[in-house]
């Protein structure tokens, strides 16, 4: 009790700060916030924050959001499988998807194009396409769901990415896989290695049977149906095998690292 007396300031309405903290919530992350209709002492006692200002409101809601994440760790069966769809039910046409429009995708001459493979890997050498694409593949047909709410259905053919992590002599005890891409702002994501080890996570190198175009990635994106779409990076340009937390481009924004959809 003598938790909640702290947050008895005189002056300071803490449902107007929560809730000013909730609006810089991205989308996804605020309707579950408020769908789940959560009080401030619960979410006091849940985190150990004091709500005394709008940094404190928002540090708050950080920590529930980081909370959302181990939970959802927690619950991930690395043997579960997204479903998986006849090519009949692909969308077509497949939505391009990104926060840049078509015009400003990255043009990437694959001819001179590598994979940079660095971290906690034995073997750190440059992959070129050629490399890449004669590696084993497999084809999936997976539905990919946008956190905006939207989904679509599409064919995706490509390696194994815990095959390719084998092969390159990865700790799989490491925690994540960093990608970094090449899209404007320096877009980059990390995937948790429970992911990264699931056998429908695939370096993608076709879509539809054809070369991966340019609108879905061109020349190697990371499908990942599992999660949600932003956590699917596109021209990629390297992989780091880390145990460090490294953020990532939507991640910094406050969207939940996890994001299983």
């Amino acid at each position: 009790m003598g938790r909640l007396r702290k947050l008895l300031i005189p002056g300071v309405d803490k449902k107007l700060l929560v809730r000013d903290a909730v609006k810089t919530m991205p989308e996804l992350t605020r309707r579950r916030f408020i769908t789940a209709g959560t009080s401030l002492g619960a979410l006091t006692l849940l985190t150990g924050c004091d709500v005394v200002d709008s940094s404190s409101a928002e540090e708050l809601l950080k920590k529930v959001s980081k909370f959302n994440d181990a939970v959802q760790a927690w619950m991930f069966n690395p043997d579960a499988l997204a479903p998986t769809f006849p090519e009949s039910m692909i969308t077509k046409p497949f939505p391009f998807n990104a926060y840049y429009g078509l015009d400003e995708a990255p043009e990437i001459a694959g001819a001179d194009w590598k994979l940079e493979v660095r971290g906690l890997v034995d073997n750190k050498k440059s992959w070129t396409l050629d490399e890449l694409y004669k590696l084993p593949q497999v084809k999936q047909v997976t539905r990919h769901i946008c956190v905006e709410g939207w989904s679509a259905i599409g064919s995706w053919t490509g390696t194994p990415l815990r095959d390719f992590l084998n092969l390159v002599g990865a700790d799989t005890h490491a925690k994540y896989v960093w990608f970094q891409c090449a899209d404007k702002d320096g877009y980059n994501s990390p995937l948790d290695m429970r992911t990264a080890l699931h056998p429908q996570t695939q370096m993608t190198f076709k879509f539809g049977d054809e070369i991966l175009p340019r609108a879905y990635g061109f020349p190697m994106k990371i499908r990942v149906p599992t999660k949600l779409g932003f956590k699917n990076p596109k021209y990629v340009l390297s992989m780091e095998v880390t145990n460090d937390y490294k953020g990532g481009y939507w991640e910094d924004q406050g969207y939940n690292s996890f994001s299983g959809s």
